[in-house]
């Protein structure tokens, strides 16, 4: 009710003097429009667009059941908001989406200060240009002297806000949150802290806080008007639109922007004009037409508004025009907002996989000035869109681990098809989630080859669209099906009948209920199909590339994973561009650390040398100071250009999201596949580096063993793919020892007439590889792989690695030939290069699909759109079907009279529990579980 007063008394007026002014005396609407508002102002702050939609659309019901009076096209900008004020927010950045000008008019008639969840730092932006000119002070909890600017701004009456707030709130806010003034001689105070300071009726107050999904407790959330401020799709797409307009055509939108700030000026000059004609007209006394002053101020008005709406008439038409032109590149501002939400649900997946508005935006401008020009539109538009997504999968695939990469692709086509329309949402979640079913009623048709859940999920696929028919097909055609599930490689073959022509997703359905483990090559394929080849092969490391991408003021941030260790590599490059020996400084944080490294990084921005700190994620309490750091002292003003800042660490919730955001981050982990690993290994130090791979005095054998040895430490990383089949325990192999056991080769080959094969074979796989294995078993297996590679067969022409004829030692050539051969390796290893049957990555293909289904779920929506029943509907019928299968509570009477409680017979007291327990939540308990197990997959 506070709420529904205090906008009355701010609506009723304006409405008042309008109506009066024009003659209209039509009250009708106000009372349920500012009910509307008022709830949508108190409650919904917090929510997302559709939600705040779908609850409007409800109240909107319910007004017209109870017989409140409101308008049918029911919006807050309507009701509560100023057309003057909301172009003056757009002009100092707020998004002219519908759903941030609601925000904007929340925070300016809410009676709680506003707390912005703003992940994209869009409402940062927004209330520093819009304060600017009242001496705005930004502030942070870590701030020294934030108490200090605090006080003096409640005296002062000037607007604070305070960013990178977290899910707790300081205590000594509390005054202020909850507005605990009071008054002493007509004067108003408010108690901060131990002092009694005089209170501004002028200050506002404004927080921020970057995380995308922070939890408040109750009484947080009561003390403050929580808004969520994270960009939608429709604000994002004009920013974007209004970028590759200005680099296209630029003076297009600079004619825009300033037709924006004059029809601003007008529309305020007409308010004021409005203003000055209801003044007169409520202060004039007896008849108006005696009153000179009043009639020269009415004439005058009169011909300057005709005079603003001639010029706004005229700045209409020629806006339309420029907005007819600018609109011709709207596709690629709808791809690449596309592009950019499916990046951002990357961090439901990871909390480290975090990625700035600001980054975005620099890669789209990059790509709009290095993509081909075309002087016709369409090919022009093809080309920015094509090289802006192959640019943000080179410089995301690097921050991802082996094992999110391709889920990446995945996401980042099926996220542009559904832009295009291209993708059933049906189907989408099907793929997903097998569907969702009880009982079966249909009887398997070949039990000896296809299993109960395969038959279960081809029944429900059957209620697809595109798959209708199919359960009769495989009932009655089932040893025409039996091929495909037999086949080796049943991703490649052809459906039977009709089923031959089915394309994309609606064959990786099929795919899913007969061979789920061949899933990730058919998605594969469907990727290719698609998106072209480039997008299933990742940008292999590449230190020197992500060091050209930063500068003195971005970090390099290092996610480590098992077995990754990137020092020396770091070291290795620091030396190559000269800033190695006391150019660089290192590390590792952990108790007391921080206040040395702290003391680095001071010393390093000025004197232009590397920093490097490893394991932050042993120091979560000095990320905080990490944060004011990197965010107030290494600024382009106070550091020095030469200046890097290296951090490492393993993932951590507990990493500061702005340093993520706007670092450049690298993960250092082996890669997926034989021929990845491989290609990795010649491409990284020492390998690529010209004077390493000649510097051997036998340069054929040197060639060979090296291949050999690169491929060895190939076959046993991926060996623990294979879990206990491949070893007994997962070892953590890594760059480190193929280092070492390369500089061994060249020594012993440089050192020796003959080929030391038992001392190689001895520091390779005793020493180096071997001082890591601990299982008996696993040491002889390890000695059996490295045997392929270091005997005197190594010496013939084409010598064979593994079976089949893809893998063998390459013949002797430059370093190219070498790179080359690696290219044309297939990229899914099958298992018989591991010595294993064809059969054994059946379940390790299994455990990656559903993988990579999980991830995907994580990153979609609550709730599937599209016709037919909601989630909720589908939970409860399930839900209702789970009872009616349950048996019925026991009788406890007649228990009570077959197991009387004796002394003699104590399970019979233990039976009596048991069953009351089973009676009085049983039946609950099962259908508890069920929808929880179901809402974490819709």
């Amino acid at each position: 009710m506070e709420v529904y007063d205090r906008v009355t008394k701010v609506v009723a007026p304006k409405r008042e003097r309008l109506q009066e002014a024009e003659g209209i005396l039509d009250y009708i609407d106000l009372v349920g429009d500012v009910l509307l508002s008022s709830g949508t102002v108190a409650y919904l702050g917090a929510f997302t667009v559709d939600y705040r939609l779908q609850c409007q659309q409800q109240w909107h019901s319910l007004c017209k059941e109870k017989n409140i009076p409101c308008s049918s096209d029911f919006s807050l900008s309507n009701t509560l908001g100023d057309p003057v004020k909301i172009r003056a927010w757009q002009i100092a950045g707020l998004p002219v989406d519908s759903f941030s000008i609601d925000n904007g008019i929340i925070v300016s008639n809410s009676r709680r200060w506003a707390l912005m969840i703003d992940p994209q730092r869009q409402a940062n932006k927004w209330i520093k240009n819009m304060e600017k000119s009242n001496r705005l002070s930004v502030i942070k909890l870590s701030d020294t002297h934030y108490v200090r600017t605090l006080e003096s701004a409640l005296q002062l009456g000037t607007p604070v806000l305070l960013e990178n707030i977290g899910e707790e709130l300081d205590a000594f806010l509390e005054p202020i949150l909850l507005k605990q003034t009071f008054k002493q001689q007509g004067v108003e105070y408010m108690k901060l802290g131990e002092n009694i300071l005089e209170y501004s009726r002028d200050f506002r107050f404004y927080m921020t806080t970057h995380l995308r999904n922070p939890h408040y407790y109750p009484e947080v959330a009561v003390k403050v008007c929580l808004l969520n401020f994270m960009i939608t799709p429709l604000g994002l797409q004009d920013q974007l639109l209004g970028i590759v307009a200005a680099k296209e055509k630029p003076e297009l939108e600079e004619k825009k922007n300033q037709l924006i700030v004059e029809s601003a000026a007008n529309k305020k000059q007409l308010k004021e004009i409005e203003d000055k004609i209801l003044e007169v007209l409520s202060h004039s006394e007896g008849n108006i037409l005696e009153d000179e002053t009043a009639i020269n101020i009415l004439s005058s008005s009169k011909e300057l508004s005709a005079e603003i709406s001639e010029k706004q008439k005229i700045a209409s038409v020629t806006e339309q025009e420029i907005d007819s032109t600018r609109m011709g590149y709207k596709p690629v501002a709808v791809h690449s907002s596309v592009v950019f939400f499916c990046i951002s649900d990357l961090a439901n997946i990871e909390p480290m996989y975090q990625y700035s508005l600001i980054w975005f935006i620099n890669l789209y401008v990059q790509s709009i000035a290095k993509s081909k020009k075309s002087g016709r539109l369409e090919q022009r538009i093809t080309n920015i869109t094509e090289h802006f997504t192959v640019s943000i999968y080179n410089n995301v695939c690097r921050s991802l681990f082996e094992k999110d990469k391709l889920l990446f692709s995945f996401l980042l086509t099926v996220g542009i098809m559904k832009g295009k329309g291209q993708i059933d949402d049906a189907v989408w979640r099907f793929l997903l989630t097998g569907g969702v079913a009880l009982d079966n009623p249909h009887p398997n048709p070949a039990p000896d080859w296809l299993s109960n859940k395969s038959w279960a999920e081809i029944v429900r696929a059957s209620c697809l669209t595109n798959l209708q028919g199919l359960m009769e097909h495989v009932r009655d055609n089932s040893c025409k099906w039996k091929p495909i599930y037999d086949s080796v490689r049943p991703h490649e073959e052809e459906f039977p009948d009709c089923w031959s022509a089915l394309m994309g997703l609606d064959r990786m359905v099929i795919l899913r209920c007969l061979r789920p483990d061949k899933i990730i090559p058919a998605v594969q394929i469907f990727i290719v199909d698609n998106m072209g080849r480039t997008f299933i092969e990742p940008p292999t490391f590449d230190l020197g590339r992500s060091y050209s991408d930063s500068n003195c003021c971005a970090p390099l941030i290092f996610i480590l994973s098992p077995g990754a260790d990137p020092m020396a590599g770091l070291l290795k490059f620091a030396d190559d561009v000269n800033m190695g020996s006391t150019s660089i400084q290192t590390v590792s944080l952990g108790q007391g650390q921080g206040p040395i490294a702290e003391k680095m990084i001071y010393q390093a921005i000025t004197d232009g040398t590397w920093v490097v700190l490893q394991n932050c994620h042993l120091a979560t309490s000095w990320m905080p100071a990490l944060e004011k750091i990197c965010e107030e002292v290494i600024v382009p003003e106070n550091t020095n250009d030469n200046f890097r800042l290296w951090l490492t660490s393993y993932p951590s919730d507990k990493f500061p999201v702005s340093i993520l955001q706007n670092g450049i981050k690298m993960t250092n982990e082996p890669p997926k596949g034989v021929r990845v690993n491989l290609l990795r290994s010649y491409l990284n130090d020492p390998i690529s580096d010209p004077v390493f791979f000649r510097s051997c005095q036998k340069p054929k054998m040197w060639q060979k063993l090296l291949f050999g040895l690169c491929f060895f430490h190939a076959v046993v990383q991926e060996r623990r793919n294979f879990g206990p089949l491949g070893w007994n325990i997962p070892y953590e192999f890594n760059e480190s020892d193929l280092r070492i056991s390369m500089q061994q080769i060249q020594m012993f080959l440089n050192e020796y007439e003959e080929i030391p094969f038992e001392a190689l074979t001895y520091l390779t796989g005793e020493c180096n590889y071997g001082g890591r294995v601990t299982d008996d078993k696993d040491r002889r297996l390890l000695l059996s792989l490295l045997s392929i590679v270091y005997n005197k067969d190594i010496e013939q022409e084409r010598y064979m690695l593994a079976a089949g004829g893809d893998y063998y030692i390459p013949p002797h050539g430059p370093y190219e030939s070498y790179l080359e051969y690696i290219r044309s390796l297939p990229i899914t290893t099958h298992p018989e290069v591991f010595g294993l049957h064809e059969n054994a990555d059946i379940t390790k293909d299994n455990q990656e699909t559903n993988q990579l289904f999980d991830a995907v779920l994580l990153t979609l929506p609550r709730q599937a759109g599209g016709a037919g029943k909601s989630p909720q509907e589908v939970v409860d019928e399930l839900a209702q079907d789970i009872l009616s299968k349950l048996p019925n509570s026991f009788d406890m009477e007649e228990v009570m009279k077959a197991y009387p409680v004796l002394y003699e017979e104590s399970m019979n007291t233990v039976l009596r529990q048991e069953l009351i327990r089973f009676n009085r939540y049983g039946s609950d308990f099962c259908v508890v579980l069920f929808k929880l197990k179901y809402a974490s997959v819709h």
